[in-house]
């Protein structure tokens, strides 16, 4: 059986990120600059820990980079509100990959400009 231990967070991200960042723009064009830019991630670390990989450019114990580019350039600070709610229980990774996918559409319906991987 999987084990439940995984979260989504959500990281505010610099606004610079839409105009520098062309897979960002393009993968928003309902963007109008209004709302924030976020970033939709899932971990099975605590959202804080996870960030702060992010932002120190983490490499894992193999040598690979796991933390998002993106993230590490434009991130700022979490955004909870934004998803504490999702995190009311932990998350097998499947359930965890699907809210994840689940948020971003939500939150791009809402006007933000999103990235997840």
């Amino acid at each position: 059986m999987p084990r439940a231990s995984y979260c989504v967070y959500v990281v505010e991200l610099r606004k610079k990120v839409f105009t520098e960042h062309a897979r960002f723009r393009a993968a928003n064009p309902q963007y109008n600059g209004v709302l924030e830019c976020l970033y939709v991630g899932m971990t099975s670390k605590t959202p804080a820990e996870r960030l702060r990989q992010h932002k120190t450019g983490y490499h894992s114990k193999r040598g690979h980079n796991i933390a998002s580019s993106i993230v590490f350039h434009y991130g700022s600070f979490l955004r909870p509100s934004l998803y504490n709610h999702i995190n009311e229980k932990p998350m097998t990774r499947a359930e965890a990959l699907e809210a994840e996918a689940q948020l971003t559409l939500e939150l791009r319906r809402k006007g933000y400009a999103v990235w997840s991987n």
